[in-house]
This record gives C-alpha cells, structure tokens and sequence, in this order.
C-alpha cells in the first residue's frame, strides 16, 4: 500500500461493525484510521461535512442501519415526502413518544425517502469538495436500494433477472392474485422495493381459483404495536392475515416478480452472493436452504464453494459471472453485492437484486486478504 495514500472518510455509524472492520483494514495495511462521520450528524447537519477542509480524501460511504437514531432522523427527513402517498407515516412530534422496540418495521417508505434526502444531501456537499474522491455516488447508492428501478435496468442490458410485474403501490392483495394469474405465476416474492437483508419480504402462492387467498412465507409478523421482522421465518395460510401481510407490502412499494425454481447443491436449494469490486467478481458466498428465502439469518447456511464450482458448468458459470460484471458497470461504486441465482439443472441464471452495501462478509478471504482489505486495495489502485 502506498504510504502517501490520500487519508479515508467514513460516513457511517461510529462502533458499527462495519466501520471498525475497515478501520482494522487500515491499521494492517499500516494507513491512519479514517475520520468518521455519523449518519446521524449527516442527516441533522449535512454542513458538517463542509466544516472539513477541501484537501484530498477517499471518501467511504457505509451501512446506515443498525442504529435507532439514524431510523428516526431518517424518518423525520422523510415525513412531508411520504404525505399522500398512502403509506404508513408517522409524525417527527409522534417519533419522541415511540419505545425503541427490536425489530419494528416502522414506515419504511417515509424512511426510505429520508434516506434519499440525506443522499441528495451528500450529492450536494460532495459537489463543494471537489477534490475528495467518493468511492460510491449517493445517486448510485439511492438506485440500488430500489429494487424495481435496478430490476428493469438490468433487464433493459439484456441481463437475466426474474419476470417480474409492474404493481403499483396500494395495489390490493385481490388486483395482485388476479394480475399473477394473468402472468402464470405460480409463486412471487413480493419483496419491499426498498428493502434490504431481508425484510419485509413474502414468497407468496395464490389459491387456484378466483377469491382464493393462498398461502405465503414471511418473517413478518404482526405485534401488539405494529410489523416486525422475526429471525423465524414462517408459513401463513389464514386468508386475513395473507391479506394483511400482502395489503402492507403493497402499501409501502413492492417489487413483485416470479418464483423461479432455484438449483441444489446435496439437496437443497441455494443461490450466491457474488461481491464485485472495481467490476470484477472478487468474492462468493453459497447461500443453501431448504426454503426458497436463503439469507443467511434466515435460517439458510453457507454451503461449499468447491462442491459450488465443481457442480456449475463452466460455461454457465462464465455466463453468471459476465452478468455480474454487467451489474456492476451499470452502478457508479467501487463494490456492488449481487444475489444471484442458478435455475434448476442449471439451465440459465438470473440477477435476483444487487446491494450497495452488500460486502459485510466475515471471516472472507481470498489470497490472504479480507473482503475490506481487498476493497481497500482496489480503492488504492
């Protein structure tokens, strides 16, 4: 690494994680510890950043979740945005009152507007520093956390992704049965169009008849003061209470597209997180289980990356690969994390979504380096 390396900006959460591994990528390449600036500080003051003088930085931009100040400075950001839309809402006054609860799903499209308040924000001050480099461009981050702008991107460059639906929001639970019906969709995910990790995701199967409710798998679940997000994921066949998971999804903005059989690796089903850096596939996480919902704190496991390659065609998994490198050429960011799936046989693949922050892989190597040491690199080069 070059000792005359332009010095690091974090905008992050301090303690998170995710900060501290990159700062322990810095002290191994033997580089100074990055200045850190809190989300919470960004989404209050965005001025802090000019209160840093205009000398030369490579600029970091991570996670903003995981911490309960952010959520709600995220949300009062978003509240005037979120008028009349017909999502749930919730007042900056009302905010104070609310108990910190784990897990609560507390309006997440008024947070996601705030959200992109503070990145138009970053976009803003960026363009007064000229000379810091950002290693990824809010406006890149705000299109990949909304799964049905990146979808139909992706799409468009002729790469693979799922067959997916145009739903607007507030589409009743009744207009989405009939309009997968219409399409042949025998099963859905209907995912929040902004969520991430996870939440806020069914994989939903209509009845066979018109009226028919059908079944769905979810980790939400309903609690004495609203959703939350469970660590479980479970089945629900009670026809109010699918209608009532679908009627929120539908609320806030969902991408729905088609269940695609997924291929096996030993018997169960698994799909990969594929991490770019600098465009190039870098890293491979293999993601079994026996449900269709892979993610890892959902129950899903990491399977084998030998038996992974040795089960691939080569030529299907050039394929796969090319199309991730397509992904990451349509995003302005050092690193992209993709969820890619191979179809059953491996007949063919499919781009499921791609994440802006989808690079917190512990205990990752390759050649010796961490994930954050490789990024760290890259971002040197």
């Amino acid at each position: 690494m070059p000792s005359a390396a332009p010095p690091f900006l974090i905008i992050g959460n301090p303690g998170n994680r995710r900060v501290t591994l990159f700062q322990e990528a810095l002290v191994r390449a033997g580089l100074p510890a990055a200045h850190v600036v809190a989300w919470e500080q960004v989404a209050r003051a965005p001025d802090v950043l000019l209160e840093l003088p205009d000398t030369e930085r490579l600029v970091r931009i991570d996670a903003a979740g995981e911490d309960a100040a952010v959520e709600r400075a995220f949300l009062q950001r978003g509240y005037s945005d979120a008028l009349g839309t017909g999502c749930d809402t919730v007042t900056p006054e009302a905010l104070d009152a609310l108990p910190d609860e784990h897990g609560r799903v507390l309006c997440p499209r008024q947070h996601h507007l705030g959200f992109l308040r503070v990145l138009e924000d970053l976009s803003a001050r960026f363009a007064l520093r000229p000379r810091w480099r950002v290693l990824s461009a809010p406006g890149a981050i705000a299109d990949l956390f909304d799964k049905r702008t990146t979808s139909r991107r992706y799409a468009g460059l002729g790469i693979p992704v799922p067959p997916f639906l145009d739903v607007a929001p507030g589409t009743t639970p009744e207009a989405l049965r009939h309009a997968l019906r219409e399409a042949g969709f025998r099963e859905a995910f209907v995912k929040l169009s902004c969520g991430s990790s996870a939440s806020c995701l069914a994989v939903y199967r209509p009845g066979r008849t018109e009226g028919a409710g059908g079944s769905l798998l979810t980790s939400l679940h309903r609690g004495a003061t609203g959703w939350f997000n469970s660590l479980k994921v479970r089945r629900v066949t009670d026809a109010r209470e699918v209608d009532a998971v679908l009627a929120f999804l539908l609320r806030e903005g969902s991408q729905v597209e088609e269940s695609r059989p997924k291929a096996r690796l030993g018997g169960d089903v698994f799909d990969c997180r594929v991490l770019t850096v600098r465009g190039e596939p870098a890293f491979t996480v293999v993601r079994q289980s026996r449900l269709p919902i892979t993610n890892l704190h959902l129950g899903g496991y990491r399977g084998d990356l030998d038996a992974f390659h040795a089960a691939v065609p080569p030529r299907e998994l050039e394929a796969a690969m090319e199309s991730c490198r397509a992904v990451a050429r349509a995003h302005d960011c050092l690193h992209v994390g993709i969820d890619l799936m191979f179809e059953d046989f491996f007949h063919g693949h499919r781009v499921l979504e791609a994440n802006a922050f989808g690079d917190l892989l512990p205990g990752l190597t390759r050649d010796g380096l961490s994930v954050y040491d490789w990024e760290l690199r890259e971002a040197l080069r």
